[in-house]
């Protein structure tokens, strides 16, 4: 039986993301393949080999469907690489123009490849490249046809053995999620200097909302949150730094238990905020830090009688599987509606 050929496809994103941009981006791509990895700063790979039968489509035209919803939802443009491993994804997405797909198709890998030159391979650095020019070694195809003895006493054997399977065209390298962040930040700088206690509700409320859809993204619940007020200069002593420079301050409070449930982080970040007493506060920014985090699947949960947090759990998951068909603002707190 021969192995399934696999559809790498590598998307290079022509914006300057966030890190909650990037999570959105993630999360709308997962809705095409679980099987999804970050590449910072801007770019993202997807294994579409199981995703092709459902769609009932080519790779290619995936690919499109990808980069069509980037722009729909986003306004993002994207060029793309496509081709059987990640390595050729990534270079066949760097060959591409904006807007454009390069598609490296099966048995294609080394005509595409022969011809360019040796620094179009990921990870050669600066010295390789000298010591390969100085024997006259300049295309990926030299490399690939090189004795690999004599690779090897011009690179050392771990180097030559590398640099030989690369420009041959491997990368057994699965499409694997990137390991887990640390914590995870949602920041909102207001449009002007705010002393609106609801309008302070509502932002802290969206940012609470916003921290809790990446966290059920990315599988994983926060034990501890902290929330940052950044002010504006007023002329209360108490809200006033040396120079006129604006001070902040800081909650944190850990959870009673681990969670990516929006309601429960959106009420730990307003009791953080009432315990502020901002009614007369010029406020210019808030913050919510999420961290301890852990893997949702290891996490526990106290059971609960109460059947209304079972049906707002349900419906949160409906709420998500919208979003990522349907873009971020498809589906939003009543308290948060224009």
């Amino acid at each position: 039986m021969t192995a399934r050929q696999r559809h790498i496809a590598h998307l290079h994103l022509h914006a300057a993301l966030s890190e909650a941009q990037c999570a959105d981006v993630i999360e709308l791509v997962s809705g095409i393949t679980p099987h999804v990895r970050a590449v910072p700063p801007n770019a993202v790979q997807l294994d579409l080999t199981s995703a092709l039968r459902y769609f009932g489509l080519s790779p290619y035209d995936v690919v499109q469907l990808a980069k069509l919803r980037l722009k729909a939802l986003y306004g993002i443009d994207s060029s793309a690489g496509l081709a059987g491993n990640r390595m050729l994804a990534a270079m066949a997405a760097d060959a591409s123009a904006q807007g454009d797909t390069t598609w490296i198709r099966d048995g294609q890998a080394a005509t595409w490849l022969y011809p360019r030159p040796v620094t179009a391979l990921p990870g050669i650095g600066r010295a390789t490249v000298e010591t390969l020019n100085k024997y006259g070694l300049h295309t990926i195809g030299q490399i690939a046809d090189m004795p690999a003895v004599t690779l090897q006493r011009l690179l050392g054997v771990g180097s030559a053995r590398l640099l030989a399977e690369r420009a041959r065209g491997h990368d057994p390298r699965p499409v694997s999620p990137s390991e887990p962040t640390a914590n995870l930040v949602a920041d909102l700088m207001l449009e002007r200097d705010c002393l609106d206690p609801a309008q302070h509700h509502r932002a802290v409320l969206g940012l609470a909302e916003q921290i809790g859809r990446r966290l059920r993204g990315e599988s994983q619940v926060a034990g501890r949150l902290t929330l940052t007020v950044r002010y504006a200069d007023l002329p209360h002593s108490q809200l006033r730094s040396s120079g006129g420079t604006p001070i902040s301050t800081t909650r944190t409070r850990a959870l009673s238990e681990p969670t990516n449930h929006s309601p429960a982080l959106a009420a730990v970040s307003l009791s953080l905020l009432t315990s502020l007493g901002l009614q007369r506060a010029r406020v210019r920014s808030f913050a919510i830090r999420a961290d301890r985090l852990v893997p949702a699947r290891s996490a526990y949960r106290q059971l609960s009688l109460d059947s209304g947090d079972t049906r707002a759990r349900a419906a949160e998951v409906a709420a998500d599987r919208a979003r990522r068909r349907f873009g971020p603002e498809a589906v939003r707190p009543a308290a948060l509606a224009d």
